[in-house]
């Protein structure tokens, strides 16, 4: 098809602008696929599963009030596995099966079959999401491609854009049947040029590049250099691994353990992530929050952003013996995303006591919401980009399926009920997103400001960890203020620097004018809970 692109562009669309943020630090990223978000008869939407639900007054309305100001949508370039002509059948898929980079997936429109329609009604929603403050960030899945005989990239030049091994076959670092070859002159210029047309074109925030670790670290740092030259604020991040063995050397790879090569360029934290939730490996196995040690220096990691701090023991991390940031704005800290169990279905697979059907179901749900919350509030209490799965703030579940890439919507969609009925859910994600907001203590942008400004409490006991923000005259309006994340089933005391406290958060509530008062230099902190004191 042959269009006139600007006979796309909404009215308005040349006075969109950027909402503007000082720091990725300042970043809220809510992971979302656009057929998920509205395509339940429950969500009251009209455009269900399209792009134009994102402009729907209730769907912004809901989003404001969540506090979120980043979506990261997948996939929403044009991908194979969904025949647009064949709507009226069921079908699904994330979409990370890519067919045609450069352009918008067709069966989230109203009309496939009008060229114009996708791209003008892509707009509008990148639009309404920027009128309501929040950014747009584009998964770029450049590693691979649906298939090799016909892919774009064959038909014009053949065995040019994906790696092969010694022996001659496809390498498969995607896990994909093919990988692409970023370190080859043209497909460096075609990543380039695509992320600059998605800018330009598409007015796109952010890019969260797909098994990052597939490309080659000189190619992600001419990404980051041309995005500079557009906007800086326009923030890069990506899986800093490979779903496989690539045919490059590893140290030229952009895996996360090469993060700090890459000029600015954010990358996922597993440290932290299976700290809190258990292994990558075994959906059954817990961690942290099932209440068993041995994460707890792991998690500090995570806390602290990724950087070298002198309390974090690198030799007792789980996945890395030396830091991988120079600032904590480089580490995605997150508890769940789209891959594997959503978190709900994560902890039940790993607690036995959420599935006993012999606790009486009301005690069940209390100590999931405990669980529940008490993993947001380390990711959003801790330095780095805090990151969460479109959903969790309602307790959302997917029957206990571990990889929905193409399940029915019966598994993927959104229940929007359980607003109703987790109503303390919401109201907490909300204050805690609003905690972040207003103290830029939780957000420091540079290493150094991590090193002097936050220091690990001692912990007696174990499923503990303690820290405090001090000496905070000029960042924030609280002078010190003090974390406490107790895992353990019973109610836990720890040891605080002598003074007077107000409790910010206690018991699964937040109210940052005060709950209460306590003095001393102990606290006990409740079961499977945070605590959060501060002084002004």
């Amino acid at each position: 098809a042959i269009v006139d692109l600007y006979d796309t562009d909404p009215v308005g669309w040349d006075k969109d602008v950027r909402p503007a943020i000082q720091s990725p630090a300042d970043l809220v990223i809510y992971e979302l696929h656009v057929r998920d978000f509205s395509i339940s008869p429950t969500s009251g939407l009209k455009y269900k599963g399209k792009y134009l639900a994102l402009t729907e007054p209730k769907a912004i309305e809901y989003l404001k009030n969540l506090g979120i100001n980043a979506i990261h949508f997948q996939p929403v370039f044009d991908f194979a596995s969904i025949d647009e002509t064949r709507l009226d059948k069921p079908q699904f898929n994330w979409g990370y099966d890519p067919k045609n980079y450069n352009v918008p997936e067709g069966s989230y429109a109203t009309d496939p079959y009008s060229p114009a329609t996708r791209i003008k009604e892509f707009k509008e929603m990148v639009m309404a999401l920027h009128k309501a403050g929040i950014r747009v960030i584009f998964d770029a899945v450049y590693n691979h491609t649906f298939d090799i005989n016909g892919s774009n990239f064959q038909r014009t030049y053949p065995d040019y854009y994906y790696r092969k091994t010694k022996d001659g076959k496809y390498s498969d670092g995607s896990g994909c049947g093919n990988e692409t070859a970023s370190e080859k002159p043209l497909m460096r210029q075609f990543m380039l040029e695509s992320v600059k047309y998605w800018i330009d074109e598409y007015h796109i925030d952010g890019f969260r590049f797909d098994l990052m670790g597939v490309h080659d670290i000189e190619t992600m740092q001419a990404i980051r250099e041309m995005v500079n030259r557009i906007d800086p604020s326009i923030y890069i991040y990506g899986e800093g691994w490979s779903a496989g063995s690539c045919a490059y050397p590893t140290e030229k790879l952009a895996v996360k353990a090469n993060t700090q090569q890459l000029k600015g360029i954010g990358a996922f934290s597993d440290d932290m992530r299976d700290a809190l939730r258990g292994p990558f490996s075994d959906d059954h196995q817990g961690a942290l929050l099932a209440g068993l040690t041995g994460q707890e220096e792991s998690l500090k990691f995570g806390i602290v952003g990724g950087i070298a701090h002198p309390q974090v023991d690198m030799t007792k991390v789980n996945y890395d013996k030396k830091p991988w940031t120079n600032n904590p704005t480089e580490q995605i800290s997150y508890v769940s995303c789209h891959d594997d169990m959503c978190l709900v279905d994560r902890l039940k697979a790993s607690i036995a006591s959420l599935t006993d059907k012999n606790i009486p179901e009301a005690i069940r749900t209390a100590e999931l919401l405990r669980i529940d919350q008490l993993a947001q509030t380390c990711v959003f209490t801790s330095q780095g980009v805090p990151f969460i799965l479109a959903g969790e703030e309602m307790l959302r579940d997917k029957k206990g399926v571990h990889n929905s890439y193409n399940s029915p919507d019966s598994i993927n969609q959104f229940t929007w009920t359980n607003l109703q009925k987790y109503p303390q859910a919401f109201a907490y994600y909300k204050s805690l997103i609003q905690l972040r907001k207003n103290h830029p203590a939780f957000r420091l942008s540079t290493g150094d400001k991590v090193r002097q400004h936050l220091e690990f409490l001692p912990a007696q006991e174990t499923c503990l960890v303690g820290f405090q923000l001090k000496n905070l005259e000029g960042i924030d309006a609280w002078k010190n203020i003090i974390v406490i994340y107790n895992f353990n089933k019973e109610a836990k005391k720890m040891q605080i620097p002598e003074g007077n406290y107000t409790v910010a958060c206690c018991n699964g509530v937040i109210n940052e004018e005060g709950l209460g008062f306590v003095s001393g230099k102990e606290v006990e902190v409740a079961p499977q809970s945070a605590l959060i004191l501060y002084q002004k």
